[in-house]
């Protein structure tokens, strides 16, 4: 039996909620920013980025969000349209906010960054008025971005959405999306980080991102990873992902099994959109009834083709796409059942 089963009446795979911006990345390569002439443009933001992949992978996706009411705003509707990832709960911004942009830097072979523009952005507009009841419950997983807790009114309208699923039976997926520029106080971050990881079925963070959430002290003694899952655990939350960058991740279940997942040894472009891309084949593969661990594997194999992209959101694969990756590199182990209280 599958660790998470889904109400297969509902007539939509997948809901995320949060922010949708624009990328732009550098067409000249191995350079710092200030020395790049032209620039490629794609749709991003991590839940933009996921409802893409997702979508991609055979699912069917909706977003509510909130788009700059001019050109920009044209294009993030556009592009979710021709995908037909549904548009019907995005609402435009209506003082003025325009849409968050995002400037990669790819230094060198081993080394990228990203500067954001953030300031009165469109995406914290979305609202909890904006939110349809019958549109969270006729559909089996709403993803919340953390980001969008960041600032009212979006961080209500996530708390409403979350509570509309509760309540009728949608899984929540918490992707905690730290963004430091975003928040006001380290408190602020704690008290509505905590509130959805404790209605979440499965929560994906980094470690620092799981601190902030716990509101561990930058000096104080952190409690192991497996102690950190057993909580979440205890409370209803099935499967909790902590992340540790180069060192890998492990992912505890509630069955109380705990797997390491690694790196395909791969060349990469840049170091960013691999974890959208985790994101949404891990989804697919839970909305498949697929184990945890073949759902780590296939997330783990999108990631590892999409770093080596240009583009985030235009590099998602299909199904087909990632199993041929993982054919070609089958001997690559990268996802092992390890013991529960195993550390990196």
């Amino acid at each position: 039996m599958a660790l998470i089963t889904f109400d297969d009446s509902k007539k939509r795979d997948v809901v995320l909620i949060g922010r949708v911006t624009l990328d732009f990345n550098p067409n000249e390569l191995n350079r710092t920013l200030d020395k790049v002439e032209t620039f490629s443009m794609y749709l991003g933001g991590s839940p933009g980025n996921m409802a893409v992949g997702i979508n991609k992978l055979g699912k069917k996706v909706g977003f509510i969000g909130c788009v700059s009411n001019d050109q920009f705003g044209d294009f993030v509707l556009n592009y979710f349209n021709e995908r037909n990832i549904d548009t019907s709960q995005m609402v435009r911004a209506k003082n003025g906010e325009r849409i968050g942009l995002t400037f990669t830097e790819i230094k060198s072979p081993t080394e990228s960054s990203i500067l954001m523009y953030r300031d009165c952005v469109a995406d914290l507009q979305i609202a909890p008025e904006d939110v349809d009841e019958q549109y969270i419950a006729d559909t089996k997983i709403l993803i919340i971005s953390g980001t969008a807790l960041s600032a009212s009114p979006s961080r209500e309208a996530c708390l409403i959405a979350a509570q509309y699923a509760k309540k009728h039976g949608t899984r929540i997926i918490f992707d905690v999306d730290y963004r430091p520029y975003s928040w006001r106080t380290k408190k602020d971050i704690q008290i509505y980080y905590s509130l959805v990881a404790s209605m979440a079925d499965v929560i994906i963070g980094s470690r620092d991102e799981i601190n902030l959430t716990e509101g561990y002290d930058e000096n104080a003694t952190e409690p192991a990873d497996h102690l950190i899952a057993e909580k979440y655990i205890a409370q209803g939350t099935k499967i909790v992902v902590i992340k540790h960058g180069k060192a890998g991740s492990i992912a505890y279940t509630a069955d109380k099994k705990a797997y390491k997942v690694s790196s395909y040894n791969i060349k990469l472009l840049k170091s960013f959109g691999g974890g959208d891309a985790y994101g949404s084949a891990f989804v697919y593969g839970l909305l498949e009834g697929w184990s945890v661990a073949d759902s780590l594997q296939h997330g783990t194999a999108h990631a590892a083709m999409v770093v080596a992209s240009h583009s985030c959101s235009n590099a998602m694969q299909t199904v087909e796409q990632i199993d041929a990756f993982m054919t070609e590199h089958k001997a690559e182990k990268v996802i092992t059942e390890i013991a529960w209280e195993a550390a990196l």
